[in-house]
């Protein structure tokens, strides 16, 4: 297929390349020209515009950093300017609302559209092994479903036009509560006498086992292999974890919804990150129970 890939950054170039790698024909478009030079050695067809790389394709894939720019890219240089028979499916993580507005003004157009937000870092980009949560009509999703296959392990419709998203900040409120119960009880475990290693022996294989214990251990040398190994480097940055948590709260403020945990989660995190630690992994809020 001719795909066109707007978003270039740390997740947006690794999918692109795995689209390539998939076979498709890939026209992609950056503000960075790092970004695109990357995209050009990986087998992309670079442009200077998001209006000229979408001209003739037959799918658009976005990753972008906030709503506001997914809306801007969307109703000014998409829709109207891909093909009507194109497929539309934006990556990136935004607000619902949103998410659902730029639905609603492709669909005016007749196109079909989903939002189809990630979980997986860096690393699951690079790899091809994300997960997509995907909010749309059925027959967007069916039409999605094998380019994000390119790109990823599992695609998971989630519902309607929103729901994407919807999942995606549920789970990443719910990633960050964990986070930082998988902190405390590794740290106070230690402070208490208790071998960290023992601890992720004993927790990892009993009623404490969870994500972020078994699979992204937060304190190096123990468990398995994580950033925390790395200094901290690379994996799920802390701002990206502190944007989810905004939208989170966000969302729970419109929709009525108690989340004293995910409010606390987002507390922590915000004062973390305030703390000039932007450039971290996530998982070093364990630095903070030392």
């Amino acid at each position: 297929m001719k795909i066109a890939f707007i978003g270039l950054g740390n997740m947006g170039g690794g999918m692109a390349a795995n689209l390539v790698k998939a076979g498709h024909s890939v026209r992609a478009f950056d503000l960075s020209e790092e970004a695109l030079a990357a995209a050009e050695e990986a087998g992309c067809q670079t442009f200077t515009s998001a209006r000229e790389a979408v001209e003739g394709v037959e799918a658009v894939v976005s990753m972008l950093p906030n709503g506001a720019i997914v809306k801007s890219v969307y109703t000014t240089d998409v829709i109207g300017h891909a093909p009507h028979a194109a497929t539309l499916i934006d990556c990136s993580t935004i607000d619902v609302a949103t998410a659902r507005e730029v639905a609603d003004a492709a669909h005016g157009e007749g196109y079909k559209m989903v939002d189809a937000p990630v979980s997986g870092g860096i690393a699951a980009a690079n790899g091809g092994t994300l997960t997509f949560m995907v909010g749309g009509e059925i027959h967007a999703f069916d039409a999605a479903e094998p380019i994000l296959s390119a790109m990823g392990k599992a695609v998971i419709h989630a519902g309607d036009a929103g729901a994407g998203q919807t999942a995606k900040i549920c789970n990443n409120m719910l990633l960050a509560i964990t986070m930082i119960g998988t902190a405390e009880a590794m740290k106070m475990a230690e402070k208490l006498g208790l071998d960290p290693q023992k601890f992720y022996e004993i927790s990892s294989q009993s009623s404490g086992y969870n994500w972020s214990l078994n699979a992204y251990t937060p304190l190096p040398g123990v468990g398995v292999e994580s950033p925390a190994d790395n200094g901290y480097a690379g994996g799920f940055a802390t701002p990206l974890m502190v944007k989810d948590l905004r939208l989170a709260m966000e969302a729970a403020e419109t929709s009525d919804a108690a989340v004293p945990l995910g409010a606390r989660a987002a507390a922590l995190y915000e004062d973390f990150l305030g703390a000039g630690n932007e450039d971290l992994d996530f998982s070093a809020i364990i630095k903070t129970y030392e």
